[in-house]
């Protein structure tokens, strides 16, 4: 298949998003980054999202080669995603409309995500055209973790959507074992395409210079870059820096509530900064753009990354770009990026005193940092965008020999 032009779909959070705010994060950053590696490779794209800020025009070019075409399915205002489920079925519906007025022909369907995936599997009978599945989080396997989707139809969808797909993307083995054992998925249909990393802006750089133009000075910077919501665990990482050695020490939280509970996560994560005595050490820092993240990676002598469950983990990636040891929670993707020992440290435990330990032997040792460092660039080394779009051109270009697949 000589594969020209994919409709892609994020439906709930635009690729226009600010990662770390509301529920934009790595998800955004996956898909606008790869759009423009696909365009980059010859692959038009566009991707159809909620219209929810009317000050923004329906379609917005994001770089020759890529629309981001937004649909209204209720009021052209933010809602809480989980509100969206009932809104899908117009979207879909304006969708067609849409691509049937324009008279414009897709190879491909590609939806990000559970919700996308509800719309793009109706698109997919209606206008016969393989349907392409990323979903960056799993139900099942937020629910392993302690932390469920409050859809109850979630679940369902999932499974409908993985029966369903021609190609369905994982990130990482660990990805591709989840939705064989969990949902049945057919094994020759899920591809392992591993996200990529943007090196012009993730880049090792200057750790004194970072600090000094953050208000930093020289003190040791431990960094949790994320939404603030409970799956990305926020609390973890505060015991953990309240229970490290070094009583001079800064954390830094970067990122803005996300969810319906966002809020008072956030409330609830300063309430226990206070309850724990450690406000001066402590910065929130809210979501800044994306490229000016870098900046707090180069600062940071440490990135923690204590989520409960990840299907690839950006932020450590990003972080190990910028030479910054890692200390991961030892689940999903995590497990792909960080080399413990090496490049940093995997915990497999919830023991805010084992990820403190962790940080205390990076932080007390500026050599064997260092070494993590490097190592760090060179493992991240083997992710970029480019690859990831070429093997994603190439699977997309297998399903013109496969037999689409019908619903069972």
């Amino acid at each position: 298949m000589s594969l020209r032009r994919v409709a892609a779909f994020s439906v709930h959070t635009s690729p226009l998003a600010q990662p770390g705010r509301g529920d934009g994060g790595g998800m955004n950053v996956y898909i606008r980054s790869l759009l423009s590696a696909l365009s980059r490779a010859g692959v038009e794209c566009d991707v159809f999202t909620r219209h929810e800020d009317a000050t923004v025009p329906a379609i917005v070019e994001l770089e020759p080669g890529i629309r981001v075409i937004h649909i209204q399915a209720g009021p052209v205002a933010a809602i809480d995603k989980e509100d969206l489920p009932p809104l899908l079925d117009e979207f879909a519906l304006r969708t067609r409309s849409f691509i049937e007025r324009e008279g414009i022909h897709y190879d491909a369907l590609h939806a990000h995500y559970w919700m996308s995936g509800v719309v793009a599997h109706r698109l997919k009978h209606e206008l016969g055209l393989p349907l392409v599945a990323t979903f960056h989080t799993l139900d099942l396997v937020k629910s392993a973790a302690g932390i469920a989707d409050i859809a109850p139809q979630r679940v369902a969808a999932e499974r409908s959507i993985i029966a369903c797909a021609d190609l369905i993307v994982a990130s990482t083995r660990d990805e591709e074992r989840d939705l064989i054992t969990n949902y049945g998925a057919d094994p020759a249909r899920v591809e392992i395409v591993a996200p990529g990393v943007d090196h012009t802006v993730f880049h090792p750089g200057s750790r004194t210079a970072a600090k000094r133009s953050l208000g930093l000075g020289d003190r040791n910077v431990v960094l949790f870059a994320g939404r603030i919501q409970p799956l990305k665990g926020g609390e973890l990482a505060i015991r953990a820096f309240h229970q490290s050695a070094d009583r001079t020490a800064m954390l830094i939280i970067v990122g803005d509530p996300s969810g319906q509970h966002g809020v008072e996560e956030l409330q609830r994560l300063q309430a226990l900064v206070r309850e724990l005595g450690v406000e001066r050490r402590v910065r929130f820092v809210g979501s800044v753009a994306h490229d000016e993240l870098a900046n707090y990676y180069r600062a940071a002598d440490v990135c923690v990354v204590p989520s409960h469950s990840e299907s690839f983990g950006l932020v450590a990636l990003e972080a190990a770009s910028c030479a910054t040891p890692v200390v991961a929670a030892s689940v999903g993707g995590l497990r792909s990026i960080v080399d413990d020992g090496r490049t940093g440290f995997l915990i497999d435990s919830r023991s805010s005193l084992e990820f403190a330990a962790a940080i205390d032997k990076i932080l007390s040792d500026h050599d064997f940092a260092a070494e993590l460092g490097v190592n760090a660039v060179l493992r991240s080394e083997r992710f970029s965008w480019n690859a990831t779009a070429v093997r994603l051109r190439r699977a997309y270009g297998d399903l013109a020999v496969r037999e689409p697949v019908q619903c069972r």
